[in-house]
């Protein structure tokens, strides 16, 4: 049999077959180097891509369940920007096709912040619909922060388009008709929530960044608006601005407010 060049192998790999494919066992004899370093990244490669499609399959047995029972379009609903002392309260609702399949998927707080720009546009490809709902600081204020999350998460469903037959939820409940179901830590447990929790991150990143621009002594882009001692410091040393919650006791104590 023809010794190939490392070049060769490298194309030939992701044609091969199984194990028992005849050119696996001629390679594994190979005994260059080159080639068993090439054939070790090639195996650790298809076996984060199995770890990858077992976690897919793990996180779309909601889903499957739905689909099974004669449900078309499930809409898994996120917020980002509960805790944070500045910014909006921004909620996402995605609805998957079916047959989605996006590889690297999670919570988006197990992801960094390239892999959630990555599966944002992939998302965006890919989705049925995407719905974004965001409620403001001064809404939060006048609300509290609970209220202002399900306002965010309605306005999020509100927006999809075609609209959802089901919901699956991260822990709340959405205020609306529509029949749901909350899953705790779903954006662990639910590609459509893993979805919508990195929509609605890197939607509310965006515009924290934004208001970094607008006020660029207060560190947004770093933060994103939570209570960091360079963010409390910046309270005390600048004062509130009209993106804070005035109503969160640390953004008063910190800017020496009264209650």
């Amino acid at each position: 049999m023809k010794e190939y060049t490392v070049k060769e192998i490298e194309a030939l790999l992701p044609e091969l077959g199984g194990e028992d494919d005849p050119r696996w066992e001629m390679l594994r004899r190979d005994e260059r180097k080159s080639v068993q370093a090439l054939l070790a990244r090639f195996v650790k490669q298809k076996e984060r891509e199995k770890a990858m499609r077992r976690r897919w399959e793990e996180l779309m047995r909601y889903e499957r369940e739905l689909y099974a029972a004669g449900i078309e379009r499930i809409a898994g609903i996120d917020e980002a920007g509960r805790g944070p002392l500045a910014g909006p309260v921004v909620a996402a609702a995605v609805i998957l096709p079916p047959d989605a399949y996006l590889p690297g998927l999670d919570d988006s707080k197990r992801l960094t912040a390239a892999k959630r720009e990555a599966l944002f546009a992939q998302i965006e490809a890919c989705a049925v619909a995407v719905g974004i709902g965001i409620v403001s600081a001064a809404e939060i204020d006048e609300r509290n922060i609970y209220e202002a999350t399900k306002q965010a998460m309605a306005k999020a469903v509100s927006a999809l388009s075609p609209p959802p037959d089901y919901l699956l939820v991260d822990a709340m409940a959405v205020p609306c008709a529509l029949p749901q179901r909350r899953l705790v830590k779903g954006d662990a447990n639910s590609a459509s929530i893993a979805a919508a929790s990195i929509m609605a991150k890197v939607t509310r990143d965006r515009l924290m960044k934004e208001l970094d621009r607008r006020y660029p002594q207060y560190g947004f882009a770093r933060h994103m608006g939570y209570g960091t001692p360079e963010h409390l410091e910046a309270i005390r040393r600048y004062g509130i601005t009209p993106e804070h919650r005035h109503s969160f006791a640390p953004v008063k104590e910190a800017a020496g407010v009264e209650n």
